[in-house]
């Protein structure tokens, strides 16, 4: 078992979670129930899959719970590509954030690779 609070992906994902939902209240009353539920929900993935496969038994299981968080990560960056398409949010805003997504993306395939070796 690992502590997951001290992982520095686990607390940059963390705020990630945040910074969506700030980001997502200014979108259109009528994309409460979908894209805005959507988004928040796999947002909400990444952070809690890392803390669920830290709480787990082996190494493989660790693994499979960071897959699992990575491709929630991808889900949001897709939901943010289409929240541009659609100009819920601006360009700048879409950079912002989709570069914290691509960081953590990263970190969890290093530590996965780490936890492979």
């Amino acid at each position: 078992m690992h502590n997951f609070k001290e992982l520095i992906v686990w607390k940059k994902a963390r705020q990630l979670v945040k910074e969506v939902y700030l980001l997502t209240k200014q979108f259109p009353k009528e994309e409460i129930f979908c894209l805005t539920q959507q988004i928040r929900r796999a947002v909400i993935s990444i952070p809690s899959n890392i803390a669920e496969g830290a709480g787990r038994n082996s190494k493989a299981d660790y693994a499979h719970f960071l897959d699992i968080a990575n491709g929630s990560a991808f889900e949001v960056e897709t939901q943010l590509c289409l929240s541009f398409d659609l100009e819920y949010i601006n360009a700048l805003e879409f950079e912002n954030i989709n570069n914290k997504i691509i960081e953590i993306q990263k970190m969890i395939y290093k530590l996965r690779d780490f936890l492979k070796s």
